[in-house]
């Protein structure tokens, strides 16, 4: 009979090897858990910067196989250097009652962010004035300065999306060169970016956009533009494919 006990005993014994094998999933179930928490850690996380596995933007690649040597034999630019480039895009957002209304500059802040995928930096007064109610260091807007693949991307939404929304556009003008090869516009509201939402408007304000390029010569920075799809005024767009 103790030996029928010790066998039942062993068969309980098998039992807990059966709950032995039951309770290692469930030690493995946090590996299992931790693993899936590991898989979905990068999906929660928001990564703004654009990633070179991606591959190019789709306008950087058609300036570096188009754009590139058709202006080297157009303006008989025998350096590489000497081939113009857009180097960074400023968007600035100017108030002037940002000191008292903190929540627009806040605002214009979210906006600058979704509008170009890069947080605002808030710009200041340098000096004071008295008879404009400023001191030094006041809030006076908001400003982003974009390069490298952001800055394409930025443009090619800007010149696909944003521009036909504007009302009355006859297109911009040719006259916005600084004599240095770079080109600064203003546009009167932000609601003409498809990123904005209206419903969550503050105010209705405008900006200044200011593409600088590598070269100091107007009319390479002038044909640059119009190589990259640019809707001067009186003249067809060139088609980017």
């Amino acid at each position: 009979m103790a030996e029928t006990k010790d066998t039942g005993k062993d068969g309980k014994g098998g039992k807990g090897g059966k709950g032995g094998t039951a309770t290692a999933p469930k030690g493995g179930a946090p590996s299992g858990s931790s693993g899936k928490s590991k898989d979905k850690a990068p999906a929660g996380a928001v990564d703004h910067a654009p990633k070179a596995a991606e591959g190019k933007p789709r306008l950087q690649d058609y300036y570096e196989k188009t754009v590139r040597p058709k202006l080297a034999k157009e303006f008989g630019l025998s350096n590489p250097n000497q081939v113009p480039r857009v180097v960074k895009i400023v968007l600035n957002v100017g108030m002037g009652d940002a000191g008292k209304n903190p929540k627009q500059l806040d605002a214009a802040v979210e906006e600058l962010g979704l509008i170009t995928g890069q947080r605002a930096m808030v710009t200041r007064a340098k000096k004071a004035i008295a008879n404009f109610g400023l001191r030094a260091g006041m809030p006076v807007g908001a400003a982003v300065t974009l390069r490298g693949a952001r800055m394409y991307e930025f443009l090619d939404r800007f010149i696909n999306l944003a521009i036909p929304r504007i009302r009355d556009f006859r297109g911009l003008p040719t006259r916005s060169f600084d004599g240095r090869g770079n080109y600064t516009f203003g546009i009167k509201e932000q609601m003409i970016f498809p990123e904005i939402d209206y419903d969550r408007v503050e105010k209705i304000h405008g900006m200044d956009i200011t593409l600088v390029s590598s070269t100091s010569r107007d009319d390479l920075a002038m044909g640059l533009l119009r190589e990259l799809g640019w809707p001067f005024r009186g003249e067809t767009p060139q088609r980017v494919a």
